[in-house]
């Protein structure tokens, strides 16, 4: 209908015409009480916001010469937190003499995933960064 008889039959209601999809063609419009319009619309957006989960992202830090006891306790942390449904960033510092061994460290993050595989899946692939070598793991889908 035109624009002009849309707002004369809000003005005769006593109430506002809202645009409810400005960009179809033709533009839905609704005639409604525009602050109870705005008050439903925070409500909604507001639910949504609710229902939402921020996926936080846990270090554990693992050092080259790790015994194989304290691995499988950072693997048992690793789990809870993928179950919880958290990102995991497993880094490798290195100190010291440490850096002329990266190579052959590389095979502790290489384990540690497969360990994990089970449940949880390389996000990011073990990459030297500086004195650390970090990887993310997250949940399988």
């Amino acid at each position: 209908m035109p624009v002009k008889e849309a707002f004369r039959l809000a003005e005769d209601a006593g109430l506002d015409l809202v645009k409810i999809a400005p960009t179809a063609k033709p533009p839905v419009c609704k005639i409604v009480d525009y602050g109870k319009y705005r008050y439903e619309q925070a409500r909604k957006e507001k639910e949504a916001r609710k229902k939402q989960k921020t996926i936080e992202i846990k270090e554990i830090r693992l050092s080259p010469n790790i015994d194989t006891n304290d691995l499988n306790t950072k693997m048992n942390a690793a789990r809870k937190f993928i179950s919880k449904g958290d990102k995991v960033k497993i880094t490798l510092r290195f100190r010291g003499r440490e850096m002329a061994h990266i190579a052959n460290s590389k095979h502790i993050l290489d384990d540690f995933a497969e360990a994990l595989s089970d449940m949880a899946v390389i996000e990011k692939a073990p990459k030297v960064e500086g004195r650390s070598m970090t990887m993310f793991l997250t949940e399988k889908r």
